[in-house]
Protein backbone atom coordinates (compact mmCIF):
# COMPACT_ATOMS: atom_id res chain seq x y z
CA UNK A 1 0.00 0.00 0.00
CA UNK A 2 0.92 3.64 -0.33
CA UNK A 3 0.44 5.12 3.14
CA UNK A 4 0.54 8.83 4.00
CA UNK A 5 1.22 9.60 7.65
CA UNK A 6 0.20 13.10 8.73
CA UNK A 7 2.07 14.17 11.87
CA UNK A 8 2.21 17.51 13.68
CA UNK A 9 5.30 16.25 15.49
CA UNK A 10 8.05 14.12 13.96
CA UNK A 11 11.81 13.80 14.14
CA UNK A 12 13.83 15.82 15.21
CA UNK A 13 11.11 16.50 17.80
CA UNK A 14 11.55 14.26 20.84
CA UNK A 15 8.28 13.12 22.43
CA UNK A 16 6.07 10.04 22.57
CA UNK A 17 3.84 10.92 19.61
CA UNK A 18 6.82 11.63 17.38
CA UNK A 19 8.56 8.42 18.44
CA UNK A 20 5.45 6.39 17.68
CA UNK A 21 5.05 7.95 14.22
CA UNK A 22 8.71 7.25 13.46
CA UNK A 23 8.56 3.62 14.56
CA UNK A 24 5.27 3.05 12.76
CA UNK A 25 6.59 4.54 9.52
CA UNK A 26 9.83 2.54 9.70
CA UNK A 27 7.97 -0.68 10.50
CA UNK A 28 5.66 -0.20 7.53
CA UNK A 29 8.60 0.45 5.19
CA UNK A 30 10.28 -2.69 6.49
CA UNK A 31 7.12 -4.63 5.56
CA UNK A 32 7.32 -3.39 1.97
CA UNK A 33 4.84 -0.50 1.98
CA UNK A 34 5.48 2.85 0.33
CA UNK A 35 5.41 5.39 3.16
CA UNK A 36 5.18 9.17 2.90
CA UNK A 37 5.15 11.45 5.94
CA UNK A 38 3.76 14.99 6.03
CA UNK A 39 5.39 16.84 8.94
CA UNK A 40 6.52 20.33 9.93
CA UNK A 41 9.82 21.67 8.66
CA UNK A 42 12.48 21.79 11.35
CA UNK A 43 12.08 25.54 11.79
CA UNK A 44 10.83 28.57 9.92
CA UNK A 45 11.54 27.76 6.30
CA UNK A 46 10.11 26.85 2.94
CA UNK A 47 10.13 23.14 3.61
CA UNK A 48 10.44 20.66 0.76
CA UNK A 49 10.30 16.95 -0.02
CA UNK A 50 13.20 14.80 1.11
CA UNK A 51 14.27 11.20 1.44
CA UNK A 52 15.03 10.75 5.14
CA UNK A 53 16.29 7.71 7.02
CA UNK A 54 14.15 7.10 10.11
CA UNK A 55 14.81 4.18 12.46
CA UNK A 56 17.15 2.79 9.79
CA UNK A 57 14.54 2.90 6.98
CA UNK A 58 14.41 5.35 4.03
CA UNK A 59 11.11 7.15 3.44
CA UNK A 60 9.77 10.26 1.74
CA UNK A 61 9.12 13.13 4.14
CA UNK A 62 7.18 16.20 3.00
CA UNK A 63 8.41 19.01 5.24
CA UNK A 64 5.68 21.64 5.32
CA UNK A 65 6.70 25.28 5.95
CA UNK A 66 6.44 25.88 9.68
CA UNK A 67 7.17 28.36 12.43
CA UNK A 68 8.62 28.05 15.94
CA UNK A 69 6.13 28.46 18.80
CA UNK A 70 8.24 30.61 21.11
CA UNK A 71 6.57 29.67 24.44
CA UNK A 72 7.49 26.01 23.78
CA UNK A 73 11.01 24.57 23.79
CA UNK A 74 10.79 22.62 20.51
CA UNK A 75 7.38 22.98 18.87
CA UNK A 76 7.19 24.00 15.23
CA UNK A 77 3.79 24.41 13.62
CA UNK A 78 2.19 24.88 10.24
CA UNK A 79 -0.02 27.94 9.90
CA UNK A 80 -3.55 26.50 10.38
CA UNK A 81 -5.09 28.44 7.49
CA UNK A 82 -2.47 26.91 5.14
CA UNK A 83 -2.92 23.29 6.22
CA UNK A 84 -5.57 22.42 3.62
CA UNK A 85 -3.49 23.92 0.82
CA UNK A 86 -0.47 21.84 1.84
CA UNK A 87 -2.70 18.78 2.21
CA UNK A 88 -4.01 19.18 -1.34
CA UNK A 89 -0.46 19.53 -2.69
CA UNK A 90 0.80 16.40 -0.91
CA UNK A 91 -2.30 14.34 -1.76
CA UNK A 92 -1.94 15.31 -5.45
CA UNK A 93 1.67 14.10 -5.43
CA UNK A 94 1.35 10.96 -3.31
CA UNK A 95 -2.15 9.64 -4.24
CA UNK A 96 -2.20 7.41 -1.15
CA UNK A 97 -4.35 4.37 -0.53
CA UNK A 98 -4.88 5.56 3.04
CA UNK A 99 -4.04 8.51 5.29
CA UNK A 100 -3.02 7.88 8.89
CA UNK A 101 -3.44 11.07 10.93
CA UNK A 102 -1.37 11.32 14.10
CA UNK A 103 -3.02 14.54 15.23
CA UNK A 104 -6.30 16.38 14.85
CA UNK A 105 -4.67 19.75 15.46
CA UNK A 106 -3.16 21.23 12.25
CA UNK A 107 -1.58 18.91 9.67
CA UNK A 108 -3.83 15.96 10.49
CA UNK A 109 -6.86 18.24 10.59
CA UNK A 110 -6.25 19.63 7.11
CA UNK A 111 -5.22 16.26 5.66
CA UNK A 112 -8.33 14.54 7.06
CA UNK A 113 -10.69 17.06 5.49
CA UNK A 114 -9.00 17.00 2.08
CA UNK A 115 -8.64 13.21 2.01
CA UNK A 116 -12.34 12.83 2.82
CA UNK A 117 -13.26 15.01 -0.18
CA UNK A 118 -11.30 12.61 -2.41
CA UNK A 119 -12.69 9.44 -0.89
CA UNK A 120 -9.33 8.45 0.60
CA UNK A 121 -9.92 6.55 3.86
CA UNK A 122 -8.45 8.06 7.02
CA UNK A 123 -7.32 6.26 10.15
CA UNK A 124 -6.81 8.64 13.08
CA UNK A 125 -4.71 8.12 16.19
CA UNK A 126 -5.14 10.45 19.16
CA UNK A 127 -2.01 11.04 21.24
CA UNK A 128 -2.97 14.28 22.94
CA UNK A 129 -5.24 15.76 25.54
CA UNK A 130 -6.07 19.41 24.95
CA UNK A 131 -5.15 20.05 28.58
CA UNK A 132 -1.55 18.99 27.81
CA UNK A 133 -0.83 22.23 25.99
CA UNK A 134 -2.33 24.73 28.44
CA UNK A 135 1.15 25.70 29.68
CA UNK A 136 1.95 27.05 26.23
CA UNK A 137 -1.21 28.92 25.19
CA UNK A 138 -0.10 32.11 27.04
CA UNK A 139 -3.82 32.73 27.70
CA UNK A 140 -5.38 33.72 31.04
CA UNK A 141 -7.12 30.84 32.92
CA UNK A 142 -10.64 31.86 31.89
CA UNK A 143 -9.70 31.82 28.21
CA UNK A 144 -7.83 28.53 28.72
CA UNK A 145 -11.16 26.89 29.62
CA UNK A 146 -12.71 28.24 26.43
CA UNK A 147 -9.65 27.06 24.47
CA UNK A 148 -10.04 23.50 25.80
CA UNK A 149 -13.74 23.41 24.89
CA UNK A 150 -13.13 24.71 21.36
CA UNK A 151 -10.19 22.33 20.90
CA UNK A 152 -12.25 19.29 21.87
CA UNK A 153 -15.20 20.42 19.72
CA UNK A 154 -12.90 20.66 16.72
CA UNK A 155 -11.27 17.32 17.56
CA UNK A 156 -14.73 15.71 17.53
CA UNK A 157 -15.53 17.11 14.09
CA UNK A 158 -12.19 15.93 12.69
CA UNK A 159 -12.19 12.45 14.22
CA UNK A 160 -15.73 11.77 13.00
CA UNK A 161 -14.40 12.03 9.43
CA UNK A 162 -12.16 8.99 9.96
CA UNK A 163 -12.80 5.36 9.09
CA UNK A 164 -11.38 4.35 12.47
CA UNK A 165 -10.13 6.17 15.55
CA UNK A 166 -7.42 4.64 17.71
CA UNK A 167 -5.55 5.61 20.84
CA UNK A 168 -2.80 3.75 22.70
CA UNK A 169 -4.77 2.17 25.58
CA UNK A 170 -8.28 1.14 26.62
CA UNK A 171 -8.24 3.77 29.36
CA UNK A 172 -7.26 6.45 26.85
CA UNK A 173 -10.04 5.22 24.53
CA UNK A 174 -12.57 5.46 27.36
CA UNK A 175 -11.31 8.97 28.15
CA UNK A 176 -11.80 10.05 24.52
CA UNK A 177 -15.29 8.53 24.28
CA UNK A 178 -16.34 10.24 27.51
CA UNK A 179 -14.88 13.62 26.48
CA UNK A 180 -16.30 13.93 22.97
CA UNK A 181 -19.07 12.27 20.96
CA UNK A 182 -17.10 9.46 19.32
CA UNK A 183 -17.65 5.76 19.79
CA UNK A 184 -15.84 2.49 19.13
CA UNK A 185 -12.40 4.00 19.71
CA UNK A 186 -9.89 1.18 19.24
CA UNK A 187 -7.01 0.76 21.69
CA UNK A 188 -3.79 0.00 19.77
CA UNK A 189 -0.50 0.03 21.67
CA UNK A 190 2.25 2.29 20.38
CA UNK A 191 4.34 -0.86 20.31
CA UNK A 192 7.96 -1.51 21.13
CA UNK A 193 10.81 -3.72 19.96
CA UNK A 194 11.63 -5.26 23.32
CA UNK A 195 14.63 -7.05 21.80
CA UNK A 196 16.35 -3.65 21.43
CA UNK A 197 16.64 -3.38 25.24
CA UNK A 198 18.76 -5.31 27.73
CA UNK A 199 17.55 -6.48 31.12
CA UNK A 200 20.06 -7.04 33.91
CA UNK A 201 18.41 -9.28 36.50
CA UNK A 202 21.40 -9.36 38.83
CA UNK A 203 21.37 -7.46 42.17
CA UNK A 204 22.28 -3.77 41.95
CA UNK A 205 25.46 -2.29 43.43
CA UNK A 206 23.71 1.10 43.95
CA UNK A 207 20.21 2.57 44.14
CA UNK A 208 19.61 4.51 40.94
CA UNK A 209 16.29 6.07 39.96
CA UNK A 210 15.75 7.00 36.31
CA UNK A 211 13.16 9.10 34.49
CA UNK A 212 12.89 9.48 30.71
CA UNK A 213 10.67 12.07 29.05
CA UNK A 214 10.00 15.72 28.34
CA UNK A 215 10.71 18.05 31.23
CA UNK A 216 7.31 19.75 31.30
CA UNK A 217 4.89 20.69 34.06
CA UNK A 218 2.52 17.73 33.66
CA UNK A 219 5.41 15.28 34.16
CA UNK A 220 5.64 16.51 37.79
CA UNK A 221 9.34 15.71 38.11
CA UNK A 222 9.49 18.14 41.02
CA UNK A 223 7.49 15.55 43.01
CA UNK A 224 10.26 12.99 42.46
CA UNK A 225 12.95 15.51 43.43
CA UNK A 226 11.16 16.33 46.68
CA UNK A 227 10.77 12.61 47.37
CA UNK A 228 14.56 12.24 47.04
CA UNK A 229 15.02 14.47 50.11
CA UNK A 230 12.78 12.22 52.26
CA UNK A 231 14.29 8.86 51.35
CA UNK A 232 16.51 7.22 53.97
CA UNK A 233 20.01 8.70 53.45
CA UNK A 234 21.44 5.23 54.08
CA UNK A 235 19.95 4.15 50.74
CA UNK A 236 22.28 6.60 48.95
CA UNK A 237 19.83 7.08 46.09
CA UNK A 238 20.84 8.88 42.87
CA UNK A 239 18.53 10.07 40.11
CA UNK A 240 19.21 10.14 36.34
CA UNK A 241 16.86 12.43 34.40
CA UNK A 242 16.88 11.94 30.62
CA UNK A 243 15.23 14.51 28.37
CA UNK A 244 14.85 18.23 27.85
CA UNK A 245 11.96 20.64 28.13
CA UNK A 246 10.84 24.08 29.18
CA UNK A 247 11.07 23.13 32.89
CA UNK A 248 14.70 21.97 32.84
CA UNK A 249 16.20 25.16 34.31
CA UNK A 250 13.55 25.35 37.01
CA UNK A 251 14.13 21.70 37.92
CA UNK A 252 17.91 22.15 38.03
CA UNK A 253 17.39 25.14 40.33
CA UNK A 254 15.03 23.10 42.52
CA UNK A 255 17.55 20.24 42.75
CA UNK A 256 20.21 22.69 43.88
CA UNK A 257 17.83 24.34 46.36
CA UNK A 258 17.00 20.92 47.86
CA UNK A 259 20.67 20.06 48.22
CA UNK A 260 20.53 17.31 45.60
CA UNK A 261 23.13 18.73 43.24
CA UNK A 262 25.56 15.81 43.48
CA UNK A 263 22.85 13.13 43.47
CA UNK A 264 20.78 14.22 40.44
CA UNK A 265 22.11 14.20 36.88
CA UNK A 266 20.30 15.97 34.06
CA UNK A 267 21.43 14.17 30.91
CA UNK A 268 19.35 16.09 28.36
CA UNK A 269 18.81 14.26 25.09
CA UNK A 270 20.90 11.12 24.74
CA UNK A 271 21.64 8.67 21.97
CA UNK A 272 19.58 5.48 21.89
CA UNK A 273 22.62 3.56 23.08
CA UNK A 274 23.16 5.87 26.06
CA UNK A 275 19.46 5.68 26.95
CA UNK A 276 19.48 1.88 26.88
CA UNK A 277 22.59 1.80 29.07
CA UNK A 278 21.02 4.11 31.66
CA UNK A 279 17.89 1.98 31.75
CA UNK A 280 19.78 -1.30 32.05
CA UNK A 281 21.84 -0.17 35.04
CA UNK A 282 18.99 1.61 36.89
CA UNK A 283 17.22 0.21 39.95
CA UNK A 284 13.76 1.75 39.45
CA UNK A 285 12.00 3.73 36.76
CA UNK A 286 9.96 6.56 38.27
CA UNK A 287 7.25 8.45 36.36
CA UNK A 288 5.15 10.98 38.34
CA UNK A 289 3.36 12.20 35.20
CA UNK A 290 -0.39 12.93 35.28
CA UNK A 291 -0.95 13.15 31.50
CA UNK A 292 0.16 9.90 29.86
CA UNK A 293 -2.06 8.31 27.22
CA UNK A 294 0.38 5.39 27.21
CA UNK A 295 4.09 6.17 27.84
CA UNK A 296 6.61 4.65 25.48
CA UNK A 297 9.32 5.47 28.02
CA UNK A 298 7.62 3.26 30.60
CA UNK A 299 7.45 0.41 28.09
CA UNK A 300 11.16 0.89 27.36
CA UNK A 301 11.85 0.63 31.08
CA UNK A 302 9.76 -2.54 31.31
CA UNK A 303 11.67 -4.03 28.37
CA UNK A 304 14.83 -3.23 30.35
CA UNK A 305 13.52 -5.32 33.23
CA UNK A 306 12.91 -2.46 35.66
CA UNK A 307 10.35 -2.20 38.46
CA UNK A 308 8.17 0.87 37.82
CA UNK A 309 6.85 3.40 40.33
CA UNK A 310 4.37 5.75 38.72
CA UNK A 311 1.44 8.06 39.34
CA UNK A 312 -2.00 6.44 39.46
CA UNK A 313 -3.23 8.65 36.61
CA UNK A 314 -4.71 8.30 33.11
CA UNK A 315 -3.09 5.31 31.35
CA UNK A 316 -0.14 4.47 33.62
CA UNK A 317 -2.20 1.85 35.53
CA UNK A 318 -2.48 0.08 32.17
CA UNK A 319 1.27 -0.61 32.38
CA UNK A 320 1.98 -0.59 36.12
CA UNK A 321 0.24 -3.37 38.03
CA UNK A 322 0.42 -2.57 41.73
CA UNK A 323 2.54 -5.06 43.62
CA UNK A 324 3.41 -7.02 40.46
CA UNK A 325 5.86 -5.05 38.32
CA UNK A 326 5.93 -1.98 40.54
CA UNK A 327 3.67 0.38 42.46
CA UNK A 328 1.26 3.21 41.80
CA UNK A 329 1.26 6.26 44.06
CA UNK A 330 -1.29 9.01 44.56
CA UNK A 331 -0.51 11.75 42.01
CA UNK A 332 1.42 14.62 43.55
CA UNK A 333 1.71 12.87 46.94
CA UNK A 334 5.39 13.04 47.87
CA UNK A 335 5.02 10.90 51.01
CA UNK A 336 3.25 8.14 49.09
CA UNK A 337 5.95 8.19 46.42
CA UNK A 338 8.62 7.94 49.15
CA UNK A 339 6.85 4.93 50.65
CA UNK A 340 6.57 3.12 47.30
CA UNK A 341 10.17 3.84 46.32
CA UNK A 342 11.37 2.65 49.70
CA UNK A 343 9.45 -0.60 49.30
CA UNK A 344 11.13 -1.31 45.96
CA UNK A 345 14.60 -0.20 47.01
CA UNK A 346 14.59 -2.38 50.15
CA UNK A 347 13.26 -5.54 48.49
CA UNK A 348 14.99 -8.85 48.82
CA UNK A 349 16.80 -10.02 45.65
CA UNK A 350 14.01 -12.57 45.13
CA UNK A 351 11.25 -9.93 45.36
CA UNK A 352 13.12 -7.62 43.01
CA UNK A 353 13.66 -10.37 40.45
CA UNK A 354 9.95 -11.22 40.56
CA UNK A 355 9.06 -7.61 39.72
CA UNK A 356 11.66 -7.50 36.95
CA UNK A 357 10.25 -10.65 35.39
CA UNK A 358 6.73 -9.20 35.64
CA UNK A 359 7.85 -6.12 33.69
CA UNK A 360 9.41 -8.30 31.00
CA UNK A 361 6.24 -10.38 30.74
CA UNK A 362 3.96 -7.34 30.79
CA UNK A 363 5.66 -5.63 27.85
CA UNK A 364 5.20 -8.64 25.55
CA UNK A 365 1.63 -7.64 24.66
CA UNK A 366 3.02 -4.36 23.29
CA UNK A 367 5.11 -6.06 20.62
CA UNK A 368 5.54 -3.79 17.57
CA UNK A 369 4.60 -6.54 15.11
CA UNK A 370 1.16 -6.83 16.72
CA UNK A 371 0.73 -3.05 16.39
CA UNK A 372 1.73 -3.16 12.71
CA UNK A 373 -0.64 -6.08 12.04
CA UNK A 374 -3.51 -4.09 13.55
CA UNK A 375 -2.86 -0.93 11.56
CA UNK A 376 -2.46 -2.86 8.31
CA UNK A 377 -5.92 -4.37 8.91
CA UNK A 378 -7.39 -0.93 9.65
CA UNK A 379 -5.82 0.52 6.49
CA UNK A 380 -7.38 -2.25 4.39
CA UNK A 381 -10.72 -2.16 6.19
CA UNK A 382 -10.28 -5.78 7.26
CA UNK A 383 -11.21 -7.49 10.56
CA UNK A 384 -8.67 -6.84 13.30
CA UNK A 385 -6.27 -9.63 14.23
CA UNK A 386 -7.16 -11.44 17.43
Amino acid sequence: MTILIAADTFTPHVNGAARFAERLAAGLVERGHIVHVAAPSVGHGNGGTFTETVEGQPMTVHRLPSWRWKPHDWLTFVLPWRSKHYARTVLDEVRPDVVHSQSHIVIGRGMTREARKRGVPVVATNHVMAENILDFTTLPPLLDKLFVKLAWDDAERTLKMSRAVTTPTRKAADFLEQTIDVSEVIPVSCGIRASNYTADLSPRDANRLVFVGRLTTEKQIDVALRAMTRLDPALEVTFDIVGNGDQRRALEALAAELGLGNRVTFHGHTTDEQLRELLTRASVFVIPSIAELQSIATMEAMASGLPIVGADAVALPHLIHDGENGYLFRPGDVDDLVAKLTTVLTQTPEERRRMQQASLEGVKVHDMDRTLDTFEALYRGEPLPS
